[in-house]
C-alpha cells in the first residue's frame, strides 16, 4: 500500500458528510474550497447527495476529487487557501475526509 514517501500515479480526496448542522457553513466553505481545489490541480469527479450506501455506510453527501499525484493531493489540502476554506466550514458539519493514493 502506498505511503506519502512512495510516489502514486494519482491522489484522491474522498469525503462523506455524516451530518450538516449549519447549512450556511458548507455554502461558505464551497465558495472557498472550489478555487483552492482548482488551484491545487484537483478535478471534481463526483459531488452530491445521490448516494446508495451499503454495509455501515451513510447515504449522505459525498465528494470525490482527483489529483495527478498523491503528493499534489496532500499539498492542496495543506495549502493556505484550503485551510481558509476549512475555517469557514469549522463545526458546521461532521464528515469523514481522507486523502488516498491511487494505484497504477
Amino acid at each position: 500500500m502506498p505511503t506519502p514517501e512512495v510516489p502514486c500515479p494519482r491522489g484522491y480526496w474522498g469525503g462523506a458528510y455524516r451530518t450538516i448542522s449549519d447549512p450556511e457553513k458548507p455554502a461558505a466553505y464551497n465558495k472557498l474550497a472550489g478555487p483552492a481545489v482548482e488551484a491545487g490541480g484537483g478535478r471534481i469527479l463526483a459531488r452530491g447527495s445521490r448516494v446508495v450506501a451499503h454495509d455501515a455506510g451513510i447515504a449522505e453527501r459525498t465528494v470525490l476529487i482527483e489529483f495527478d499525484s498523491f503528493e499534489q493531493a496532500v499539498a492542496a489540502h495543506e495549502s493556505a487557501a484550503y485551510q481558509e476554506a476549512l475555517v469557514a466550514l469549522s463545526d458546521g458539519v461532521e464528515r469523514d475526509f481522507r486523502v488516498v493514493g491511487g494505484i497504477e
